[in-house]
């Protein structure tokens, strides 16, 4: 059972009079924000036990190791076009969430991606919050990252 969720994100789960621990990147596959996106106080859970510490008495358990990655069934989804939500503009492109979820998989459009002009500052092209067209290109679940082109959306649309 969740028995603390603390700041730093680290999760504190009671197993049988122990306490054991859940880093974030052990609590789910896709993005999280803070520990409470994805469990409560009080709530009781299944995890894999990643590790145990005799020195520091300390027990490390996943959530994740019993799901499935979703990151792999985007792989399916290269060379298609979807229109999603841009995310984070930073200075070699734009962060644009492609699942219509909270917590969707986002993928980079580097501003050679982004506009047939060239692009200094992405934020003369686009804000945070608006809708944006963009193809598929790679999706790498090793590294976790996913490639996107707002061009190729358009000339997908022009075809």
């Amino acid at each position: 059972m969740v028995t603390e969720i603390a700041d730093f994100g680290v999760t504190f789960v009671d197993i049988g009079g122990f306490t054991a621990m859940i880093d974030i990147p052990e609590l789910s596959w896709r993005p999280i924000d803070h520990p409470s996106d994805v469990v409560t106080v009080g709530q009781e859970i299944s995890a894999e036990i990643l590790g145990i510490d005799m020195t520091r008495e300390c027990v490390t358990l996943s959530l994740k190791a019993l799901q499935d990655d979703p990151m792999p069934q985007l792989i399916q989804q290269v060379g298609h076009v979807v229109t999603g939500v841009v995310t984070k503009l930073v200075p070699f492109g734009v962060f644009v969430r492609i699942e219509d979820r909270k917590n969707g998989f986002e993928g980079l459009v580097p501003t050679t991606e982004l506009s047939e002009e060239p692009v200094a500052d992405p934020e003369d092209v686009i804000q945070v919050g608006a809708s944006l067209a963009v193809k598929i290109l790679d999706v790498d679940p090793t590294r976790r990252r996913i490639t996107l082109s707002h061009l190729q959306a358009l000339a997908h649309g022009k075809a």
